[in-house]
């Protein structure tokens, strides 16, 4: 079955609650789609946006990468090759890794439809359900406490807080979250290469009574050499972040000393599902947990990124809450969430359709 054609466009999704994190505050998201139309009129959709702070890639790079006569080479394609043109789209996208993924997955969504598959099964499905964590941005005390409660309400079990801008705020706020809900909450937290190496140490040994499930990117994307330094039992449960972009990053990481116990993989960082199993693989070969992220987009991406998390046997967590402070998407259906908990549905493909 043949790939008939290819529309691109971008929206602006909006966010109806802007955030703050260690570089910057995100008060607006604007996502690039793709629509892959087969032959038959079966289509298949993928979407994202690029991180320029991590990777390098601005959104207008992205909408320029993914131009007409620069997807010229997929129309009149079979999408039963799907594995070749995956590899094609890494090499002609490898310095857009955004729109790489945006075509990604766009391709195996239409793929998995051909095939009445649900994507997750087509990858070959071994979770069926997980907690997400839902993010607190960097706030004060009592924000922090009033946003947690919220969270707690609706169901969320897992929160992710962002610190990375002082020390003993950020220590102050975890020590109070534990003192007003307990254990009610898995808590991760994230510094988003706010720390060094010594505060990262020092923050490990006053928050051991916290029971913290993971310190993601504590320190500079390109300090692994500093995190290979830190005492194992903190690197083993730091997530590499902004440090791991790619299999070639995964690589770096796990050579002696292993720099991190756990890797976080984001479609838009590393390209997209061809990609992130790599990276996955590599981590299973390793004993390396997985976790799944994401930037605020749309359903379709997080969708995506859930289906791939849940065909791997080494994901332990997941933090896929980035649609769901989205003013508005040009999609439903995707991921079900019942109590903060996420799962796939039975739908061919990501199961999503235009609004």
């Amino acid at each position: 079955m043949k790939i008939k054609h290819i529309t691109v466009w971008s929206a602006d999704l909006g966010n109806i609650k802007p955030y703050t994190i260690a570089f910057k505050t995100v008060d607006e998201v604007i996502n690039v789609f793709a629509e892959i139309t087969l032959a038959n009129g079966m289509t298949g959709i993928g979407s994202g946006g690029p991180s320029e702070y991590v990777t390098g890639e601005h959104l207008d790079q992205t909408k320029a990468a993914l131009e007409e006569k620069n997807l010229e080479f997929l129309i009149g394609r079979d999408i039963r090759e799907i594995n070749l043109l995956l590899f094609e789209i890494g090499q002609k996208f490898s310095k857009t890794p955004a729109a790489m993924a945006i075509l990604d997955v766009a391709l195996h969504d239409v793929f998995t439809k051909f095939l009445g598959l649900p994507l997750v099964k087509y990858l070959g499905q071994k979770i069926y359900t997980m907690p997400t964590s839902n993010t607190i941005g960097i706030k004060n005390v009592a924000d922090t406490l009033k946003e947690a409660e919220e969270y707690g309400k609706l169901g969320f079990k897992a929160l992710k807080v962002k610190i990375g801008k002082d020390l003993e705020e950020d220590i102050e706020r975890l020590v109070k979250l534990r003192e007003k809900f307990g254990k009610k909450f898995f808590i991760r937290i994230d510094a988003n290469q706010g720390y060094t190496p010594a505060q990262t140490i020092e923050f490990y040994n006053r928050t051991k009574p916290l029971d913290l499930e993971l310190i993601e990117q504590p320190l500079p994307a390109k300090a692994v050499s500093d995190l290979k330094q830190l005492p194992e039992e903190v690197r083993a449960i730091i997530a590499a972040d902004e440090s791991l972009l790619s299999p070639k990053n995964a690589l770096e990481l796990i050579k002696p000393p292993r720099a991190v116990g756990i890797f976080n993989i984001k479609l838009m960082k590393c390209g997209g599902i061809y990609q992130s199993l790599k990276i996955a693989d590599i981590g299973l070969q390793e004993g390396i947990d997985l976790f799944w992220g994401c930037n605020d987009e749309s359903i379709v991406g997080i969708t995506a990124a859930l289906h791939v998390a849940f065909a791997c046997s080494n994901t332990k967590y997941i933090d896929l809450d980035g649609s769901l402070d989205l003013a508005r998407d040009v999609v439903k259906g995707g991921f079900i969430l019942k109590d903060g908990m996420m799962s796939c549905s039975d739908k061919p493909g990501l199961g999503v359709e235009r609004i």
